[in-house]
């Protein structure tokens, strides 16, 4: 198993979380276009919907760190092969119906959420701790969320 790289500081971190929305949000994108291709317009609307979440999310770093331009990322190394909060292309099928998506994303941030839980509880500095504490709430209300449109 891969270990993740664990970040030492604050702006490591948030560049980490950006990776991870950024990530996040061109899976949503690449899945919507799937089903937009296979004529599934219903399940292709509610990726476009989740891509727009995480885009505001990933923006949300952007601004919360001041970052004028995307952060340099280092790469990191994922417990699997996809990062925290990004679904895998074989989860779809053309004929999904909206509540496979949204399986498919309560996964993912329940994924997110056990992943900066995790890194919260970890032997890191304490504004590392701190912010991943405060991304782990984001992605339990996340998970809430999509519990609701469930």
């Amino acid at each position: 198993m891969k270990k993740t790289t664990t970040p030492r500081t604050v702006a490591d971190f948030m560049a980490q979380a950006f990776a991870i929305e950024a990530e996040a949000t061109q899976r949503y994108r690449e899945f919507a276009e799937q089903m937009e291709m296979h004529n599934n317009p219903e399940v292709a609307e509610l990726f476009r919907k989740l891509e727009r979440i995480e885009h505001k999310h990933r923006d949300q770093i952007m601004q919360h760190m001041g970052w004028l331009t995307p952060p340099r990322v280092k790469p990191y190394k994922w417990e699997g092969a996809e990062g925290p909060e990004t679904g895998t292309v074989n989860e779809l099928h053309y004929l999904m119906q909206p509540w496979h998506a949204l399986e498919i994303a309560l996964h993912n941030e329940q994924r997110a959420y056990k992943f900066f839980s995790k890194l919260a509880k970890a032997s890191v500095p304490p504004g590392v701790r701190a912010a991943a504490k405060e991304m782990a709430e984001e992605e339990r209300e996340h998970v809430e969320l999509i519990r609701e449109w469930i």
